[in-house]
Order: structure tokens, then C-alpha cells, then sequence
């Protein structure tokens, strides 16, 4: 399908100000930008000078803590609150300053985790768009219990809790939030006010496709009309018709790609085992040494990025005790790892964009999943998908080195290694036809951006 370009069609796009929401979005704004709309990132002034995406504008707005971010708020419930009021007013700000111009805004594409966003579409009359950066399988959750479907589970007797387009999740498998739900307070308010207007959006994305989570979907449609527009990777890794698009063109650490690359240029096919844990979750002391001695026992080649402040959490000496085998980085390029002929498994955490890293490059995972909702994400990974393993937890809630050694052995080795990478090979194939051209989540694009261009002309046949 051709789609015309050089129309006024503007959509404003409005990411939580962390690089796991950023990235999507990011994403989305230049496969919109490909089809000839004019996309614009509005992001904190905190994190604006980190986007630098081609054919993607960027502007600035306020959250209050323009010298710092979350980390100068300390507290959620303090920055959203602030995001709210401050937000709200700068980001009408930049519609009204747009408005002025031959590109107005047509559209807000916003982070579910601001359903005020969609208050400020309304007052100036432009479609509001809301895009969940999970999948959909955690959208059916807490839109159930939103609506008051779906009770939480007070008592393990209660489990498993069966979600309609969902396998039983037992307790292993429930995001945080809802395991723990007096523990999270804040965190659980906002993933329910996610659906508090929904109703009333014009639009909603997520960031995923219909042959990996059609069942899920199937179980929320009743309740909300998901648009599935994933996987949000850069191109390159998928159907190439971005030129160019290597990166997410956002990122809040600089990479060390070149020392991670060239370790990795000495190592054979599918031989290195990749850990990285994302850029938010810290494990415990304890589970940082049971891995790090599991990757010492199991002898394989392995490349671990590990946040410096995460590295005094390493038994003394380990770096030097290990360096005829592993390497330790404070960041890498996630991608162009993945993609690496040398990687053969990926430790994750199951974060979502992660999650969908890695499907889309076909290269199985072990899961060590820590909270919210990389539990659910680490199910589906074995269970549903089948493209690795989780390792079993103790009583402490700590996988210990002896099941990590024996869950990468049976991702890198042997019968069983081999029906997981074909699994990959399939879920790797069906992400690349789904954003290809004609696939479902480029048809729903195609379709949303169609819609704005026939509101657009009707907008303007009414100015005469």
C-alpha cells in the first residue's frame, strides 16, 4: 500500500520519561514519519536532549523537575501529581504554539500512564491517541480489574487466577502489583488509571502483533478496541524499509558497543551466553553472586552488562577470575548484540521491550524476572512461546547458581536446546511479516494514518 506524502498530518507523540517508554515511542513517531506524517516527540527537559531520531521532531515540556527528572522528585506519587498540573499546562502550550503554524497537531499519541493527555487532545479538539507499552496480555489484567471483572487474589487458595484469553497464572506469574498489592500502592494506582478515560480515546495502541498475542487480545477487545502496531524495533532488525534505522535514537547512557563488539568478533557462532538486566532492575547481593558463580561453573563465554553501581555486588576479584571467559560492560548497544552471530542465549528480566528485542531476533532466553510485569512476560517466554526457560526460585526467592548453570545448559546444549531455537527461528519470522509491508501491525498503522488524512481534508473543506 503507497500512502501519499507531504500532508499536514501532525501527530504529537508524549513518552514517560524513561527510556523503556521512550524507545516505542520513538520508534513509532519514524515509521509514522516514513509514511509521510509529520511526528513530534514532546518529552521533559530533562530528557530531550537524549532523542535524536531522523525525521522526528523533539520539544521540550515541563514535569516539574526540570533539572532531574524522577530522580529529582523521589517519589511517584510526587511526580505524577506534578506531571499532571505541569504537564498538562506546557503541553497545551505547544499545541496552541503549533496551531499557529502550517503543521497543527491532529493528533496526541500518548503514554497510557498519562490518561490526562487525552483531557488536553479534547480541549483542543484533536484526536487522542493512548499507546500501552506492554503487552497485551497485562493490558486484559488490569483492565479487568479495573472494571471491576477480575478480582485480586487475596490468598494462594485463590490461584490460579484465570484471565480470559490468559493461561492460569499462579502465584510465580502475577505481576507485583497484584501479588503484592500493598507493597506497590502507587504503582498498582497507576496501571488502573491507565483505563480510567480509555473509553473515551479515539485510538489504542499496543506494542505487540496478532500472531504472537491473538488469544490475549481476543480476551480485551470486548472491553477495549486494541490496535496491535508492533514490534516497536528499529527497522533494520526487521523489514529494513527505514533506511538507516539501527537504533532507537533515544538513549539515556552513551553505549560501549566497539569493546563489546570486538570481544565478540573472537568467539564462534552461538557460543557467548548475553546477561543484561535492563536499565531500572537491581537484583539482590545475593542473586548477583549466585549468577556470577554460575557463569564462572558453567564455563561458557558470556558478556554481562552490569550497571557500575551494581558491580561492588560482584564476589571480590570475579572480574579477573573470570577474564579468560566473560567480560563485564557497563552498557551496550542491546540490539547489535542480539543480532551477533556469537550470542546464543540471552539472561533477560523480561522487561517488555526486551522481550520483544529478542523474539524479533530469534535468540532464546533464560528468564530471571523481577517485578511487575516481567513475571507475566517470563511466562509467556517459556510456556506460551517456548523459546526458553525460567529457572526455578527457593524458598528465598533466589535462583541458585547450581538450576542457573542447569537452565543455561539446556538453552545452549543438547535435544532440547534445539526445539527452542527453531521456536525463536518462527517468532523471529512471524515479528518481521507483522511491520513488514502488509503485515497486521503495518495495516493498522496504514488505517490510523489514513483516518487522520480523511479528517484532515474534512477539516479543511469546512474552513471554506
Amino acid at each position: 500500500m503507497v500512502l501519499q506524502k507531504h500532508n499536514n498530518v501532525h501527530v504529537l507523540l508524549l513518552p514517560y520519561p524513561a527510556q523503556g517508554h521512550i524507545n516505542p515511542l520513538v520508534q513509532f513517531a519514524k515509521r509514522l514519519a516514513s509514511k509521510g506524517v509529520k511526528a513530534t516527540i514532546a518529552t521533559t527537559h530533562y530528557t530531550v536532549n537524549t532523542i535524536n531520531a531522523p525525521n522526528v521532531g523533539v520539544e521540550a515540556i515541563s514535569d516539574g523537575f526540570d533539572n532531574g527528572g524522577f530522580a529529582q522528585a523521589k517519589n511517584v506519587q510526587l511526580f505524577l501529581t506534578s506531571f499532571r498540573t505541569v504537564g498538562a499546562k506546557t503541553l497545551s502550550q505547544l499545541i496552541e504554539r503549533f496551531q499557529q503554524t502550517t503543521t497543527p497537531v491532529t493528533c496526541i499519541v500518548y503514554d497510557s500512564f498519562f490518561p490526562w493527555a487525552l483531557d488536553v487532545a479534547k480541549r483542543h479538539g484533536v484526536y487522542g491517541a493512548a499507546f500501552f507499552t506492554n503487552s497485551a496480555a497485562v493490558c486484559n489484567i488490569f483492565c479487568r480489574i479495573h472494571h471491576g471483572l477480575l478480582e485480586l487474589p487475596v490468598e494462594e487458595e485463590d490461584l490460579p487466577l484465570f484471565v480470559p484469553g490468559i493461561p492460569p497464572l499462579d502465584l510465580p506469574d502475577l505481576p507485583s502489583f497484584i501479588r503484592f498489592p500493598e507493597s506497590y500502592p502507587d504503582y498498582l494506582a497507576m496501571k488502573l488509571s491507565q483505563f480510567s478515560n480509555l473509553n473515551k480515546a479515539d485510538f489504542m495502541f499496543v506494542n505487540t502483533f496478532e500472531a504472537l498475542e491473538s488469544e490475549a487480545v481476543n480476551g480485551i477487545r470486548e472491553l477495549c478496541p486494541a490496535k496491535l502496531i508492533g514490534p516497536m524495533v528499529p527497522s533494520a532488525y526487521l523489514d529494513g524499509r527505514i533506511k538507516g534505522d539501527r537504533g532507537y535514537g533515544a538513549s539515556l547512557w552513551k553505549p560501549l558497543s566497539e569493546e563489546c563488539s570486538d570481544w565478540l568478533e573472537t568467539k564462534a557462532s552461538k557460543s557467548v551466553v548475553y546477561i543484561s538486566f535492563g536499565s531500572m532492575v537491581s537484583l539482590s547481593n545475593e542473586q548477583i553472586e549466585e549468577v556470577a558463580l554460575g557463569l564462572e561453573q558453567s564455563g561458557m563465554n558470556f558478556i554481562w552488562v552490569l550497571r557500575q553501581s551494581e558491580h561492588a555486588k560482584l564476589p571480590k576479584g570475579y572480574e579477573e577470575m573470570v577474564k579468560e571467559k566473560g567480560i563485564i560492560v557497563t552498557w551496550c548497544n542491546q540490539l547489535e548484540l542480539l543480532e551477533h552471530q556469537a550470542i546464543g542465549c540471552f539472561v533477560t528480566h523480561c522487561g517488555w521491550n526486551s522481550t520483544l528485542e529478542t523474539l524479533s531476533l530469534g535468540v532464546p532466553v533464560v528468564c530471571l524476572p523481577q517485578w511487575a510485569d516481567q513475571l507475566p512476560d517470563a511466562k509467556y517466554l517459556e510456556q506460551v512461546w517456548e523459546v526458553g526457560v525460567r529457572p526455578k526460585e527457593d524458598e528465598s526467592g533466589v535462583v541458585r547458581k547450581e538450576e542457573f548453570v542447569r537452565s543455561l545448559k539446556m538453552v545452549m546444549e543438547g535435544k532440547r536446546s534445539e526445539e527452542i531455537r527453531s521456536n525463536a527461528s518462527k517468532w523471529m519470522k512471524l515479528a518481521r511479516e507483522a511491520v513488514g509491508e502488509g503485515g497486521s501491525s503495518d495495516k493498522n498503522i496504514n488505517e490510523f494514518v489514513e483516518h487522520l488524512r480523511g479528517a484532515h481534508v474534512t477539516a479543511n473543506l469546512n474552513d471554506y
